[in-house]
């Protein structure tokens, strides 16, 4: 298994407790959940039961199958109620550590809402004295949040751990290409992120450009209308968030020039963006260093496949239909290194955070990320791709990251020491270039003289 060590872990030092231990784990679909925890089933004894889209009666006929072949070897009979069902776990528990795995419970807890109810009286009188392991699993995060660890659930306050599985980093993701090189096994994450599922979909036996061919622009191949079957499962009026979604992938970022883009009222766009932020497809951001609810907000795409899908596929299906699946993959392949400008900021970003961690960077930064704002120097807005700061904003790193494919020349070197002058003149300032294709001798040398840390795309893998 490529990465998750430390989601195994935590689930490793839960069973190892002698206590009752509760936790609540979710993430987006196809995000690896489900591995993480048949890895974890194939190393002790558990029950594992995945529930499904169906009705309260059906999955409590299943899961009184699962939990009398655990505990007796054989189906019985079904139990005429959920009270049952619990009640006959809590009888059956010993002083051995019993593992009780359900896995999508909003298809269990969602027809049934009592469900709750009935596991947290379980909960309250016998299990927590007693040597179980509960996990409770599922996609729908906002379900999970809200539903399961939400204040006004039955279940609130009983969880004693909580485990949100994330989408790979960059590095993590460059495992599933061991034969790319390092601008192609980023290009792959620009495009496919860091979910597991669409990491398996390509394979380094192909160049970038086949495996487009193959698994996203050929109609019928997987990731070809994945975004929008996912969207459908999700949200019941998928047209809306569509036209959301692809307007910030093309650039429109604040709630005023979405919901012009779309020509929706502005109050109806934002109930539909937070609905989106709810199911982690779409993030706020704030210029580095300024407070959560800064005027300057905007709005991006979490996911880079959804970012990817809504820029190329989505509104060009009928065109690359007629173009053909060849010429169709090498149009965008002639384009990506523009669309990977953002990609790449955020994997400089995951970079330098790496590297806080390891302790590599001046200082530990309390803040992370891209500024915008107006410099008063040139009287005009200006941004730094990467601003890091540290708790007292009085030291900050200023970072470029170019993906671009001639080598940095010195214009862009004096953009990012203009666009540090909006800052006080006193904050001690550290400046970081991050080029895809080097830079020109002037750089160098300038760089040389100044301290300035010029790297490559070699030392994001370092």
């Amino acid at each position: 298994m490529i990465g998750r060590e430390s989601e195994l872990e935590q689930l490793e030092q839960l069973y190892a407790s002698k206590h009752f231990e509760f936790l609540v784990m979710y993430g987006r679909r196809r995000v690896g959940k489900t591995t993480i925890l048949q890895e974890f089933s194939a190393r002790h004894d558990v029950i594992f039961y995945s529930a499904q889209e169906k009705n309260d009666s059906l999955n409590l006929q299943d899961f009184s199958g699962t939990i009398q072949r655990y505990f007796d070897r054989q189906i019985l009979a079904p139990f005429l109620s959920w009270e049952d069902a619990f009640s006959y776990i809590s009888r059956r528990t010993g002083k051995e550590k019993t593992v009780l795995i359900i896995d999508e419970f909003p298809f269990m807890a969602g027809p049934n809402p009592s469900v709750k109810s009935i596991l947290q009286h379980e909960i309250d009188h016998l299990w927590k004295d007693l040597n179980i392991l509960l996990i409770l699993c599922g996609s729908s995060v906002s379900f999970m949040v809200n539903d399961v660890m939400g204040y006004e659930s039955p279940l609130y306050g009983r969880a004693t751990a909580t485990l949100e599985v994330l989408p790979f980093d960059y590095l993590d993701a460059a495992l599933f290409f061991p034969k790319y090189s390092f601008e192609d096994q980023l290009v792959a994450y620009g495009i496919l992120g860091g979910i597991p599922r669409y990491l398996n979909a390509f394979s380094s036996e192909y160049t970038i450009q086949e495996n487009l061919e193959r698994e996203v622009v050929r109609n019928g191949a997987f990731l070809y209308d994945e975004p929008m079957m996912l969207l459908r499962m999700e949200l019941r009026e998928p047209g809306v968030y569509n036209s959301i979604l692809e307007v910030i992938a093309r650039g429109c970022n604040k709630v005023t020039e979405i919901a012009d883009a779309i020509h929706e009222d502005k109050s109806k766009c934002s109930k539909y963006i937070s609905t989106l932020l709810s199911i982690r497809l779409v993030e706020r951001r704030v210029p580095c260093g300024e407070p959560e609810g800064s005027k300057k907000t905007i709005y991006a795409l979490t996911d880079p496949f959804y970012r990817f899908w809504y820029h190329y596929i989505f509104s060009n299906k009928s065109y690359y239909d007629l173009l053909g699946t060849k010429d169709a993959a090498a149009e965008i392949m002639d384009d990506i290194s523009d669309f990977m400008g953002l990609a790449f900021e955020d994997i400089c970003r995951q970079y330098l955070m790496r590297q806080a961690r390891q302790r590599k960077l001046p200082f530990v930064p309390a803040y992370i990320g891209k500024w915008w704002g107006n410099n008063p120097v040139i009287r005009a807005q200006d941004d730094v791709d990467i601003l890091a700061l540290n708790k007292k904003k009085t030291e900050g790193i200023f970072c470029e990251c170019k993906f671009t494919n001639r080598p940095m020349p010195m214009e862009e070197y004096e953009d990012l020491l203009t666009a540090a002058k909006a800052f006080p003149e006193n904050m001690k300032k550290h400046f970081l270039f991050i080029s895809k294709s080097g830079y020109t001798l002037p750089v160098q040398e300038r760089a040389a003289k100044e301290g300035t840390g010029l790297l490559t795309l070699k030392n994001l893998f370092e």
